[in-house]
């Protein structure tokens, strides 16, 4: 872990008091303890410290332990222990803290720190000429599944590009941060997988966290009067018959009602149709797209979401090389090919064409342009 201390007396303020409404505020948090548990408060105290004044000075950390009657020294252990405790002057509108731990790292976090570097100062800990921006870099806040992430004050951005961390810079730095809303910024909710569902997509209803299941239909009621021919109830006691004299089974007397009376509506039991399989999807070959010679150097199709070595290596089969071809794709050729690779919708859901369009028209550079981040 890095030595970390208190900025220079040059940068010290004189003193520290709280405000009115965090002073209430600090009170009231200190009682949530029991009596000689105060010191429990340190924490959250020293947060709001920093919240109101944008760092932990000197005079702050005195202030805290003589509200709270610990050693000045317990405190100064607690703020430079805890990386999210500032010990020097941070950017007065955004402090940006990029994460780089290896899932971040593998999904372009050294890219946002460039970004960084470029439009705030090469150094972390150092603000921009203005006094307005800092950053650095920090160990995994928490958001794998949507790397990479920066956090700035309390707020996640999370599934950042560069292109998009320069527009939140630059908003922050105009004093309209709150033009951008934290979390994802892409299509997806919270940690949820990118995209459209891929499995369990036939003839499932999505169950919401607020819904209320329907409840059963209810049983329609039984008839109070049985009808005239109806059989006479059968129960698991032996029962004498009269003309053999000997007791039979309940389960006998009831075989015997039903031989008599044959065909009865009433008494017959419903025969179950068997349902026929769902005929197979038909493939009309003049459906299937047309194929070319494999160029010299053919595309990476692999930069289309949803297309992985295997489906190139098969759409190459079909003689499918390019990102233009699968530009023109129509209606009936997309339904070819997705009845070919039995992907029930994958084609439609992920969009390939416009993402061919995107790569054939301009690469990488016009895709980031259409869809805010890089292809796969």
């Amino acid at each position: 872990m890095s030595v970390r201390r208190l900025a220079e007396e040059q940068f010290q303020p004189a003193g520290f008091s709280f405000n009115a409404e965090n002073i209430a505020w600090a009170e009231a948090t200190i009682r949530k303890y029991p009596a000689g548990r105060q010191q429990s408060a340190v924490i959250p105290l020293l947060m709001r410290a920093q919240e109101q004044e944008g760092w932990v000075t000197k005079a702050a950390i005195e202030h805290v332990g003589e509200m709270l009657d610990m050693p000045f020294i317990r405190v100064l252990e607690v703020a430079t222990f805890y990386t999210q405790f500032q010990l020097k002057p941070v950017g007065t509108r955004a402090h940006i803290q990029v994460c780089g731990t290896t899932p971040c790292m593998l999904r372009g976090a050294e890219d946002l720190i460039h970004v960084c570097k470029s439009k705030i100062h090469p150094e972390p800990f150092e603000r921009n000429a203005e006094g307005t921006l800092s950053w650095e870099e920090v160990e995994c806040q928490g958001a794998c599944v949507n790397a990479p992430m920066v956090m700035i004050f309390k707020d996640a951005y999370e599934d950042l590009t560069v292109t998009q961390l320069e527009h939140i810079i630059d908003r922050f730095a105009a004093g309209k941060g709150s033009d951008i809303k934290p979390g994802p910024q892409v299509d997806r909710i919270f940690s949820a997988p990118a995209g459209a569902p891929t499995t369990l997509t036939d003839d499932i209803q999505p169950i919401r966290f607020n819904d209320t299941p329907a409840p059963a239909p209810a049983k329609a009621e039984e008839a109070s009067v049985p009808p005239a021919n109806a059989a006479k109830p059968v129960t698991d006691a032996p029962e004498t018959d009269k003309s053999l004299k000997t007791p039979v089974t309940a389960k006998k007397a009831a075989a015997e009602n039903v031989k008599q009376k044959g065909d009865n509506a009433d008494t017959a039991r419903p025969v179950e149709k068997e349902v026929a399989p769902a005929p197979a999807p038909v493939m009309d070959e003049k459906n299937r797209p047309a194929g070319i010679e494999r160029p010299e150097t053919p595309d990476d199709l692999k930069m289309i979401s949803g297309v992985g070595p295997k489906i190139e290596a098969t759409l190459n089969g079909l003689g499918v090389y390019t990102f233009e071809q699968i530009a023109k794709w129509k209606k009936a050729e997309r339904e070819w090919v997705d009845t070919y690779l039995k992907f029930s919708g994958r084609i439609e859901r992920d969009d390939w064409v416009k993402q061919a369009k995107a790569l054939a028209k301009g690469g990488e550079a016009e895709y980031i342009k259409v869809f805010g981040k890089k292809p796969r």
